[in-house]
């Protein structure tokens, strides 16, 4: 095993496999939902990690909610490589966002009671503008690739330059599913609301991306079934890297 941190996938899903949609305003998903951000970021959580990871997607719907990056076109250009913010933190949000668009407006973010420092991951395409704007907020990040992110590079660069040594892996599917393929991914954590909504366009847990990756099967070792209270389940499995 590489230097890289050791990657967890932790999901909420509905009955029909999916990690957005309608279902997630039932009653039914009220307390898996709970009980999803306990196991990863609550008083006595089961995982201990240093960070968690999502794709731009993901973010601009939780976090950024598709604001334009306020950029100053006559800033000087950046020095070249990465850019590590001052302050100590102990909770990283790691963004993939290859190109530089997300509006960030601070260098943190707050989900439910967790409070993490920001972390852009780009490539060389992102521009000196977009980083100007990073480092004014004192926004850390990394490049990782020319022209597409090298996720090995990435983890290289968590764990020797952030200290981290666990990683939460958050969506969307996409990015779930280029991690499994690669092998970057350990553990699989699900937990099932006793839901569905039966919509055929929303993301599922697991996504194909046409040059990216492919629908070759990777299997799974099962490590532990859970009953949750309100009928919810958590399964654990290993990934068969």
């Amino acid at each position: 095993m590489m230097d890289r941190p050791y990657i967890f996938c932790h999901m909420l899903m509905s009955l029909d496999g999916k990690i957005v949609g309608k279902y997630m305003d039932t009653k039914e998903c009220d307390e898996p939902s709970e009980q999803f951000y306990e196991i990863a970021f609550g008083k006595n959580a089961y995982y201990k990690h240093q960070g968690w990871l999502s794709g731009r997607v993901t973010t601009d719907d939780n976090f950024t909610m598709y604001r334009k990056p306020k950029l100053d076109k006559t800033a000087p250009i950046v020095p070249s490589g990465d850019f590590i913010a001052d302050g100590n933190y102990s909770m990283y949000y790691v963004s993939i966002d290859p190109l530089g668009k997300l509006g960030w407006q601070s260098n943190t973010l707050t989900y439910e009671t967790t409070t993490a420092h920001v972390l852009e991951v780009l490539t060389e395409k992102a521009s000196s503008a977009y980083k100007a704007m990073l480092r004014k907020l004192n926004i850390s990040y990394v490049i990782v690739g020319k022209d597409e992110l090298d996720y090995k590079l990435l983890m290289e660069k968590l764990y020797h330059k952030f200290n981290i040594k666990t990683l939460m892996l958050g969506g969307g599917g996409v990015l779930n599913w280029s991690f499994i393929q690669t092998g970057l991914c350990d553990e699989l954590s699900l937990v099932m609301a006793p839901v569905a909504d039966g919509a055929s366009q929303s993301p599922s847990i697991f996504e194909t991306k046409e040059d990216l990756t492919s629908d070759k099967p990777v299997g799974f070792e099962l490590k532990n079934v859970e009953v949750l209270e309100n009928g919810g389940i958590w399964l654990r499995y290993l990934i068969k890297n």
